[in-house]
């Protein structure tokens, strides 16, 4: 391969890592040049600095930041942290699913001797922990799957033992099933609204307690729900994402609204992370929804997905454009050598379809909402982050496209919130969240 396309297949590597990745990596991975600058003065608070590799970091930080809801523990997280290698990439699911085995043990130990809250609370955070050894893994062999069954074991046993306002649900999707739950508000009136909440590319709604408690403690009833493209419909029915989100929000919608006390005048839609591109789409056709809440706010997911490739290697998209074969001759070529590429490459194919990378590249350019913007009717709560660079300028340039009633919601430093999803702020996020959702709703 000429040096000219290694190094952009190279810059493709880590325009992928900061693309694919799960919550707060683009920040680390897609601004080297600033943070070689920051090494040099003063390293930002959210760049860890544990693992060696930006993007485990960062997505360390996520499982860190869960710790005030219950599902993690800090210094199980950091002992596994110590413990993941940065040069071989399968030691993080190896070292995961070692922290999850042990807690589910104790859970066990626990829950034999007759100490149920004490298994419960272990259990919640094993259940998590089997969700973020998959996170580096692509494809559903029987590990994957064997992971799946223990997290959806340890999680109903939590759920059990905790008596947790939570009922696992299938929701009929075309002609199969989204599994979820329907988390029913102990203080919730005779009518109460309904917060419909999905993730993005990598985390699962189980782990986005922070939304679902600050939901029931207010008076909302929430229903948390795997689409296609993540969680268990991807490993267990191999559905890969799809541009016409509102065929995934309706069912979702019809199925909230057929639950007791769900006021069908107050229905909210909130996505996280690559959610925040996917809940506009819907939101344009959804008529049902009172609120959209993207987290952060997207209007162009390609725009930003292909400018992150043009940034880190100029000519890389013109390239896919002009000779898309041998773009993945270069592609199949570049990743025997670069892990972080190879997982990337794959994880895109295997989340948004497509038999090549050309393809699969291809298939992203449909997740675009200009088209659609002015076609959204309900209020919007549109959040961002001064640090977030997973999308950059996307929440403010969709804040400004949109003509029905809107809101800005900026993360800065000052309150912390300001990276990808408010990794690491969930309790600053959760407040200025509900603070601004409350008087639209309740």
């Amino acid at each position: 391969m000429d040096t000219t396309r290694r190094e952009m297949l190279q810059g493709l590597g880590v325009a992928m890592g900061g693309v694919l990745a799960g919550p707060g990596v683009a920040t680390a991975v897609a601004s080297e040049p600033a943070a070689a600058q920051a090494a040099a003065t003063k390293r930002p608070w959210w760049d860890l600095g544990v693992i060696g590799d930006p993007i485990k970091e960062n997505q360390l930080l996520w499982y860190l930041g869960q710790a005030g809801q219950g599902l993690t523990d800090v210094g199980e997280c950091l002992d596994t942290a110590s413990r993941i290698s940065n040069r071989e990439d399968d030691t993080w699911m190896h070292e995961w699913l070692k922290t999850a085995e042990r807690v589910q043990s104790v859970a066990e130990r626990s829950l034999a001797a007759g100490h149920r809250v004490s298994a419960g609370d272990a259990f919640l955070r094993a259940a998590n922990y089997y969700r973020a050894a998959l996170i580096h893994h692509v494809g559903s062999g029987e590990v994957v799957l064997a992971a799946c069954r223990a997290s959806i074991h340890c999680h109903e046993k939590a759920i059990e033992l905790l008596s947790l306002p939570a009922q696992a649900v299938s929701i009929p999707y075309e002609d199969t099933v989204l599994p979820g739950h329907f988390h029913r508000s102990p203080v919730a009136g005779r009518k109460a609204p309904i917060i419909v909440m999905h993730q993005g590319m990598h985390a699962w709604p189980e782990e986005t307690r922070w939304v679902t408690d600050g939901g029931l403690r207010r008076g909302y009833h929430v229903l948390g729900f795997h689409g296609p493209g993540q969680g268990l419909p991807l490993r267990r029915q191999g559905l890969p994402f799809r541009p016409d989100w509102e065929k995934v929000v309706t069912p979702a919608v019809d199925f909230a609204l057929e639950q007791p006390g769900v006021d069908r005048d107050r229905v909210v839609l909130m996505g996280l992370s690559f959610g925040g591109a996917l809940s506009p789409r819907a939101a344009a056709f959804e008529k049902r929804i009172q609120v959209c809440v993207p987290n952060p706010g997207v209007l162009n997911w390609s725009e930003s997905f292909f400018a992150a490739m043009e940034h880190f290697s100029p000519g890389l998209v013109q390239l896919l454009d002009a000779d898309p074969a041998g773009f993945d001759a270069a592609v199949s070529e570049a990743v025997k050598g670069d892990a972080l590429l190879s997982w990337g490459i794959r994880d895109l194919m295997w989340k948004y379809g497509g038999s090549s990378p050309s393809v699969a590249m291809g298939n992203v350019r449909k997740y675009n909402n200009e088209e659609t913007v002015d076609q959204i009717s309900c209020d919007m709560l549109i959040m961002d982050g001064t640090a977030e660079e997973y999308s950059v300028g996307q929440a403010k340039r969709l804040y400004d496209a949109v003509g029905s009633p809107k809101e800005y919601l900026l993360f800065t430093a000052e309150d912390t919130g300001l990276v990808h999803c408010q990794a690491g702020a969930t309790a600053v996020a959760a407040q200025r969240l509900f603070d601004a959702l409350d008087p639209r709703v309740l």
